[in-house]
């Protein structure tokens, strides 16, 4: 890195005799900022007290330096660099700020120096060497990008932990809900899903930019990684929103995913994530997919006691669950296909690709297995629920 020229000695008179104007300088630096750069306009961003005081504090450093003959502290322009950061003002335009107040400077610099005996050439264009080399703007600047950073990464801690306790039930009082939805960027009301999905490996994400591809649907969401799972919650608030994310989703599919059924209050995100966990047990042996919720009350009495629907699978599917694991198979699929055709034995049949007395065939050997007839609507119920259970609970 080249050494920054020392600044010419011949200039140092100047510069105190203009160190005892500094307040004016600066308070003339502040105006011509506010007619030139558009963000500093108006008292909204920064009052004019408080920018014409950093204008001030930037004439003495760089002034004082003059008169010192050094590099001086760039701590001035690295806080206003900060501090602009935190008002969120954009970068350009704390660079164009910066020009237009060295420009005031240099010209009342140039002014003295004109008026100044025995100041020659050299020392002029020593002065300019060191005026480019200085590094006001550039310290402001990375003081400005490191804080931008500190920003980011602080949001970032936040919202992660907002995320978590939406999860986790720790949100509960609704104008809480209300702040945490509103750093998130989550509408306040419903309706929302839930997505979980598998990670490929600890602290992997298993949709990577997943928020990103969403909003390009206009759906808002957040996210978080869970050791098992990634894991977020989406406002599908307009029309086809669901079918909007199911599409993300598959393009961007590599594991398994499971979806909640949509809810109104993001107090209710804890029990939607559980049943997004149980869509997403229910794909027991299948390497890819994805999985939504079945909001039946039958789907939804299995989520509330998955143990006592275990029970009831095996109590009520035992036959069947003996069988080898190939006709044990159709007849599962069988009853699954024929509850999915309404109870139509040609719809199952459609549905299975085979012909209607096969799928006769098989309720028939359904009853005689469970003991419970499919004329029966107390039998059906039970039936129902136990193929809900076992689909939510393979391993049973």
């Amino acid at each position: 890195m080249s050494r920054t020229p020392d600044a010419p000695a011949e200039i140092a008179p100047l510069a105190a005799s203009l160190l005892a104007r500094s307040e004016e300088l600066g308070a003339r630096m502040a105006r011509r900022i506010r007619s030139e750069v558009a963000y500093y306009r108006g008292d909204e961003h920064v009052p004019f007290e408080e920018l014409a005081a950093s204008c001030r504090r930037n004439c003495e450093h760089v002034l004082r330096q003059l008169v010192d003959g050094g590099a001086g502290d760039m701590a001035p322009a690295q806080e206003t660099g900060r501090e602009r950061a935190r008002q969120g003002t954009p970068l350009a335009e704390l660079l164009h700020a910066y020009r237009v107040g060295s420009e005031v400077l240099w010209s009342a610099i140039a002014a003295e120096a004109r008026s100044a005996q025995g100041l020659t050439a050299e020392a002029i264009m020593s002065l300019a060497a060191w005026w480019v080399n200085g590094g006001l703007a550039a310290s402001a600047t990375d003081a400005y990008r490191e804080e931008v950073s500190e920003l980011v990464l602080q949001r970032e801690r936040e919202r992660s932990a907002l995320v978590e306790a939406l999860f986790t039930g720790l949100l509960t009082d609704r104008t809480t809900l209300w702040e945490a939805a509103d750093v998130l960027g989550l509408p306040t009301g419903g309706p929302y899903v839930v997505v979980a999905a598998e990670v490929p490996g600890p602290g992997r994400e298993a949709l990577p930019g997943i928020e990103a591809r969403l909003l390009t649907e206009r759906l808002r969401s957040a996210w978080r990684l869970l050791p098992d799972l990634h894991v977020g919650v989406v406002a599908v608030q307009r029309p086809a929103a669901e079918e909007a994310l199911v599409r993300v989703l598959e393009r961007a599919l590599t594991v398994r995913v499971g979806v909640s059924p949509s809810f109104r209050d993001l107090r209710e995100t804890p029990r939607a994530l559980r049943l997004a966990r149980l869509a997403l047990t229910g794909m027991h042996g299948v390497p890819t997919g994805i999985a939504r919720f079945d909001n039946s009350p039958a789907a939804l009495l299995v989520a509330a006691a998955p143990d006592e629907a275990g029970r009831i699978a095996r109590s009520t599917l035992d036959g069947v669950l003996r069988l080898p694991a190939d006709e044990r198979d159709r007849l599962l699929e069988t009853l699954d296909c024929w509850f999915a055709a309404a109870g139509s034995t040609a719809g199952a049949a459609e549905l299975l690709y085979c012909h209607r007395n096969t799928v006769r065939y098989r309720l028939r050997r359904l009853e005689d297995l469970t003991g419970r007839s499919l004329r029966d609507p107390r039998a059906v119920a039970d039936l129902a629920v136990a193929l809900h259970a076992l689909r939510l609970t393979p391993g049973e």
